[in-house]
């Protein structure tokens, strides 16, 4: 949008943040980190009016020199938006909604049942998403799953559409070939087991893939796997003991394990990561019930056969035997048998990874994403909002009903508090 002469885009985000061509970047700095006396419920909110305190008054600047947006778009998920339309009342809001949380049916009671605290928390942690479905005219979210998981009465005005794979720049190459730095070379064909997170975590499934893997080492002495992934932890809490959870699976292991033929890449470029996609003869991926992963949909962009988890997020996107296969996802045998059936069977796996990449090509496509989203923006800008209340009317108990007061348009704020209290 910023390339179409006559725009004029604003970017407002943490310091520190990459520029974009024929983009203004405004940069903010929250005043303070949450209070240590903060009710630990509580933090991640204090953390989101912080951010959105310091987005306001980065705006508030921008509009004390002129600018005024005809629409603006959103990650509502660290507060950042919150205010936004006080700066500039009648300029409409996209929100986008990654994850509204839930205590039962997704990740929070995947692993354990959750406690009464962990409910509590979890129905705290939603505070700020709320207010943002309130302020925001529609939303936009990327899969029918994370849809699935807003209150009813607001899933009329989010939009499911996804960010989108680049189709052509992530796609199968036969001719490729790798070279690790043990001077191992790899080409299309040889038996690669892959497997990628952006950090190795149990949301992620990496206690079960590296159990499977041990398995899949004993069964087939001519497979290396590769792993790509850092040793932070993206989602959930980190280990018990300290340390990683990598470090944590090499312990258990031991000797199940040849660490000749497992390779930890850490987090690489993105052209490496590619180029693993493409040399890959099994891609395994794993998630609990929350956030699909970007990288599933790239890998089947690629024409990896993916061996997926046979959970939520991942049955919204692969038919077992149709574009990929599925395993639970606490069962490394399985896994490791299905990794059996691909590598012994490449001829009959050839239909199941074309019908991979023609899933993502037909449903998520960055050719076909990027203009729906621009369309979805132009929409909003143009009015498009969630329908008022019928009537105005509230019905009390006993059925009196009596007329819904109007608001009057809010005013400019002209400063907020800077001291941050």
């Amino acid at each position: 949008m910023a390339a179409v002469p006559g725009n004029e885009v604003v970017f407002i985000t943490r310091a520190g943040k990459p520029d974009l061509p024929n983009v203004r970047k405004l940069e903010y700095t929250p005043a303070r980190k949450p209070a240590a006396g903060t009710h630990r419920y509580l933090r991640l909110t204090e953390e989101g009016i912080l951010n959105a305190q310091a987005v306001a008054n980065a705006a508030l600047e921008a509009r004390k020199k002129g600018f005024r947006p005809d629409v603006i778009v959103a990650h509502v998920g660290w507060g950042e938006a919150l205010y936004l339309k006080n700066i500039w009342p009648g300029v409409p809001l996209l929100g986008y909604f990654e994850w509204f949380y839930r205590p039962f049916g997704t990740d929070v009671d995947f692993f354990k049942p959750p406690s009464v605290d962990d409910v509590c928390r979890i129905q705290t942690r939603n505070d700020l998403h709320y207010l943002n479905l309130e302020i925001a005219d529609w939303g936009i979210t990327p899969t029918h799953w994370q849809w699935h998981q807003h209150p009813e009465a607001f899933r009329g005005q989010i939009t499911v559409l996804h960010d989108g794979v680049d189709t052509d720049q992530v796609k199968p190459d036969p001719q490729v070939t790798g070279t690790l730095k043990q001077g191992l070379r790899f080409k299309a064909g040889d038996e690669v087991i892959t497997y990628v997170a952006r950090n190795l975590e149990p949301y992620r499934g990496f206690p079960s893939f590296m159990r499977a893997a041990a398995m899949i080492q004993q069964r087939r002495p001519q497979a290396h796997i590769i792993v790509v992934g850092g040793d932070g932890v993206s989602y959930g809490g980190r280990p018990a003991g300290g340390g990683n959870y990598r470090e944590q699976m090499l312990a258990e292991l031991g000797d199940a394990l040849d660490l000749d033929r497992i390779h930890f890449l850490g987090k690489v470029k993105y052209d490496v990561f590619l180029r693993l996609l493409q040399l890959s003869a099994a891609h395994i991926y794993l998630s609990a019930p929350f956030v699909l992963s970007w990288s599933m949909l790239e890998a089947m962009s690629a024409g990896c056969l993916v061996i997926g988890s046979r959970t939520a997020p991942v049955l919204e996107v692969i038919k077992d035997g149709q574009n990929g296969l599925l395993a639970d996802f606490f069962s490394p045998e399985e896994m490791a048998d299905q990794v059996d059936h691909v590598l012994d069977h490449p001829d009959r796996m050839a239909a199941l990874r074309r019908a991979a990449r023609q899933t993502v090509l037909d449903r998520y496509a960055l050719s076909k994403c990027l203009p729906k989203q621009i369309q979805l923006i132009n929409e909003v800008a143009a009015g498009k909002k969630r329908a008022p209340a019928s009537g105005g009317l509230i019905t009390l108990p006993g059925g009196a009903k009596v007329t819904q007061p109007s608001l009057a348009p809010p005013r400019p704020i002209q400063a907020t508090n800077r001291k941050a209290r």
